[in-house]
């Protein structure tokens, strides 16, 4: 990692985390002192465990460090992380990070969790590469009412033209999968997945735009002139000649003229690419389960495309999950541009979907965008609380961490005080409502080192995301606080 980039940690962090990352290096015993009482942020008195990194209540992670510590010592398994937040998480810059460390030191399972952004115009797809013959609609959980096609991703991908192909081409070799599971509303059999033998080419459907200008229908008054009507709508008389194809300044009463208007027209001329859809073979090794339908035992693809069911006449895609015959970790990234708790809550699909990944652990980083519509902190926790009882009512007792929201900057220049208030009421509830949270606003230093994070380019311009190197920081940032705490636990399982 830069220089640039340690600096933050360094001043961030304690002595304490650097001494128990170079302990985990080189896997020695690690000790820590016992919890204390504290005065909570509302004036009460109870017990929360101390902070290892800023990493409140760890205990609530122990099904998951007990797990970890078994593939660790096992290789027997594979585990599931699934981190669920908003634009800071849908880049996928934040999350690759820690996928990568897990990966690294526990073995690669699979890429896990993709969904076709390109094809809705929005970012995402780090180790993928989506295209598609036709242009598709999309539903988003942040801006729909009508939420019942909207599911694990947040987003949903749609159409009922019938003569489509989506090609999934990895990107990055390490993720070449040898299993396939496509997620549907409901899990209706809309999608064939293909290969193709034939060597036919997706060429992309192409979006151009033509502007024009709009035009006024005029009908001539007795007396109107040209110059008259030129500067009744603000134009020349030229223009007007040009449009209607006059050779003088001559113009008759009562005839129909159009005149150019100030209002620029914009169309969207779609190109899309007619497939045969003869050149593509589909799989047959297909098994159905309550929480999508999977190809299994597949050679190592790297390439596949999904096809119509012709049986279907509308298509949704919820998203696809790749995964490999290895075990070790699997991170699965889903995040939402401009996403609340509230945008999730609503969504009944998302919650039912969660089961098919079937997750280890869930981490979840929502709130910034809870700050920018100054929400109470009482009302974000009730979000918080809806949203954990929804995990929990479809998928149990999964361990839960929540991430504070980053330190930013209202109008790029005034503090964002709820960021601290989402953090402390997290932490004061991490007991009683058993989660960990990991405090990412303190631990990069809060409000007072937003000047320290603009020196060091970690965040953006405009003072709310965060560069590539701020994404990555936090990303180690929150690895290193994992790891720590999964040493403690391994100790004292000695």
């Amino acid at each position: 990692m830069k220089k640039k980039t340690s600096v933050l940690r360094f001043t961030a962090l304690s002595m304490a985390l650097i001494t128990s990352m170079l302990l985990y290096a080189k896997m020695k015993h690690i000790s820590f002192p016992p919890p204390g009482e504290v005065t909570l942020s509302d004036g009460t008195e109870g017990e929360v465990p101390l902070v290892y990194e800023h990493l409140y209540n760890a205990k609530a992670l122990t099904p998951f460090f007990e797990k970890l510590k078994a593939l660790d010592t096992l290789k027997d398994r594979k585990l599931n992380i699934v981190h669920i937040g908003d634009s800071h998480i849908q880049g996928d810059a934040m999350t690759s990070q820690i996928r990568q460390r897990f990966q690294t030191e526990f073995g690669n399972a699979g890429l896990g969790f993709v969904f076709p952004y390109s094809l809705i115009h929005t970012n995402g797809e780090r180790y993928v590469r989506f295209s598609s013959n036709i242009n598709w609609d999309s539903q988003k959980n942040t801006s729909r009412t009508d939420t019942d096609a909207i599911g694990i991703a947040g987003y949903s991908l749609l159409t009922n033209n019938k003569n489509f192909v989506i090609e999934l081409n990895v990107k990055n070799k390490d993720y070449s999968f040898n299993s396939l599971r496509v997620l549907t509303p409901h899990n209706k059999h809309l999608f064939e997945v293909a290969t193709n033998k034939m060597g036919v080419a997706i060429k992309p459907a192409v979006v151009s735009s033509h502007i024009s200008q709009k035009m006024i229908l005029h009908k001539v008054q007795k007396g109107e002139t040209l110059y008259g009507l030129s500067r009744k709508y603000k134009t020349t008389e030229k223009k007007i000649q040009e449009a209607n194809r006059l050779k003088g300044n001559t113009i008759k009463e009562n005839a129909i003229l159009k005149i150019p208007s100030q209002e620029k027209i914009v169309s969207n001329i779609s190109t899309e690419q007619s497939v045969n859809l003869n050149g593509f073979e589909a799989l047959t090794n297909k098994a159905d389960t309550p929480y999508g339908y999977t190809y299994n035992n597949l050679e190592g693809f790297d390439k596949i495309y999904l096809t119509p069911n012709t049986e279907s006449s509308y298509f949704a895609l919820n998203g696809i999950v790749l995964e490999n015959n290895q075990n070790g970790v699997i991170y699965h990234t889903i995040g939402v541009n401009g996403a609340r708790f509230s945008d999730y809550n609503k969504c009944n699909l998302f919650f039912e979907q969660i089961q098919a990944l079937q997750p280890d652990l869930i981490i979840v980083s929502l709130g910034t965008n809870e700050t920018f519509s100054r929400l109470p902190a009482e009302d974000y926790d009730k979000q918080v609380e809806i949203f954990i009882q929804q995990i929990r009512s479809h998928y149990g007792d999964c361990p839960i961490l929540l991430t504070s929201p980053p330190p930013s900057l209202f109008k790029k220049k005034l503090p964002n005080p709820y960021c601290e208030q989402y953090a402390n009421i997290l932490i004061d509830n991490s007991v009683k409502k058993n989660y960990g949270v990991f405090d990412l606003y303190k631990i990069l230093g809060g409000s007072e080192a937003m000047s320290s994070l603009i020196a060091q380019n970690l965040i953006a311009h405009d003072r709310v995301h965060y560069t590539h190197a701020g994404y990555v920081e936090q990303g180690g940032m929150l690895f290193d606080a994992l790891m720590s705490n999964y040493l403690k636990y391994k100790n004292q399982q000695k």
